[in-house]
């Protein structure tokens, strides 16, 4: 029987190692996943970026839900994970409708939304004219242009106020980044 290839998998840890709280040192969260038979860990910069194979019928929830414990039980730090299939951030980077608007990188966001998050919340605050900000919801993410930065941005900050830990957020510079190191293509 032909060896088949592990799927790539890519872990976002939220808020973790964003000032002095939720630290995790990147050499123990790959410690962390090979400890739960992941293969090939690679982190990404020091903000809780994980590239990993996993077994054949892993699935997000299942991979995010073991994470989020061992995180806990290991490390003493409670983070929400989520958990990507490479081929799935691939087509959220490749789908991004505000690229056009962009001129920078750190203000372009690609913020991945957890199962149930509350949609209709979301609709309204997408129907708002956020000019010259843009935000655009898809199936799976919502889509931040923030012109004058994330940190003044009006539209970031209702949006990190409604969704709270239902949602966790790269900007677009690291999400090539993780999508490269995935072995997948750049959406330049």
């Amino acid at each position: 029987m032909a060896h088949r290839p592990r799927p790539i998998w890519i872990a976002l840890l939220r808020g973790v190692n964003v000032g002095r709280a939720k630290r995790v040192a990147m050499a123990d969260l790959r410690v962390l996943l090979e400890g739960l038979n992941c293969t090939e860990v690679r982190t990404l910069l020091n903000s809780g970026n994980a590239v990993f194979g996993a077994p054949p019928r892993a699935t997000p929830a299942a991979l995010a839900s073991v994470i989020e414990a061992a995180l806990h039980k290991q490390l003493g730090v409670q983070a929400r994970v989520f958990v990507l299939a490479a081929g799935t951030l691939a087509e959220l980077l490749a789908a991004h409708p505000l690229r056009a608007l962009a001129d920078d990188d750190a203000k372009l966001l690609l913020a991945i939304l957890a199962p149930g998050v509350d949609r209709r919340a979301l609709d309204a605050l997408v129907a708002r004219d956020w000019t010259p900000d843009g935000l655009v919801l898809g199936p799976h993410a919502a889509y931040l242009w923030c012109a004058s930065g994330v940190l003044d941005s009006p539209v970031s900050q209702a949006f990190a106020k409604l969704v709270g830990e239902q949602v966790t957020t790269r900007n677009w510079a690291t999400m090539n980044k993780l999508a490269l190191l995935a072995g997948e293509e750049r959406a330049t």
